[in-house]
C-alpha cells in the first residue's frame, strides 16, 4: 500500500501471521528471537508487493543485502494462536542502504506488541561492500517514486 504523508510517498506493506506452537516458549508466549523472523516475513512480503526489491530480485541483479543493524523493542507478548499484523515501512536514504521500520500489532485488540528497524547494505556475490547504490536499486526507487 502506497500512501502519502506530509507530501512524501511512503511505501508500506502489511502482512498477517498466526503464532504457531513452535514459536512459543514454556510460558506460552512467543520466544523473543521469533520477532526477528517476523521482521523477515515483513521484508519478504514487502518485496512481493513492490517487485524489484525481493530477495530473488536482488540476487538476480548481482547483489546481496546482509543486515548490518537491527533493533527490536518488545511492548506486549504474543501468545499461541494469536494473529498479528506486521507493518513494514521503507525508509528512504541517500546512502547505499535499505532501511525498514516495523510495527507488529495483535489483531484482536490492535495493541502494539513490537517495534523495530533494520539496515541492510549491498555487497556483490563475493561479499565486497558497495559504496554506491546499484543501478537496479536507483531504478526501483524511481519506479515507486521514492524521493
Amino acid at each position: 500500500m502506497k500512501k502519502t504523508d506530509n507530501n512524501a510517498d511512503i511505501l508500506i506493506n502489511r502482512t498477517m501471521i498466526k503464532v504457531r506452537f513452535s514459536e512459543v516458549d514454556s510460558m506460552n508466549i512467543v520466544w523473543h528471537g521469533v520477532y526477528l523472523k517476523y521482521f523477515e516475513d515483513g521484508r519478504e512480503s514487502f518485496g512481493l508487493e513492490y517487485p524489484g526489491l525481493g530477495y530473488g530480485d536482488i540476487m538476480k541483479s548481482g547483489y546481496m543485502t546482509p543486515i548490518v543493524d537491527i533493533s527490536l523493542q518488545y511492548k506486549s507478548p504474543l501468545k499461541y494462536n494469536d494473529r498479528a499484523i506486521i507493518e513494514t515501512r521503507f525508509i528512504n536514504t541517500e546512502t547505499a542502504k535499505i532501511c525498514f521500520e516495523y510495527e507488529i500489532r495483535r489483531e484482536l485488540d490492535n495493541k502494539i506488541v513490537a517495534l523495530g528497524n533494520s539496515t541492510q547494505v549491498f555487497t556483490d556475490h563475493d561479499g565486497i561492500l558497495q559504496l554506491w547504490s546499484p543501478e537496479f536499486y536507483l531504478k526501483w526507487k524511481e519506479k515507486w517514486n521514492v524521493k
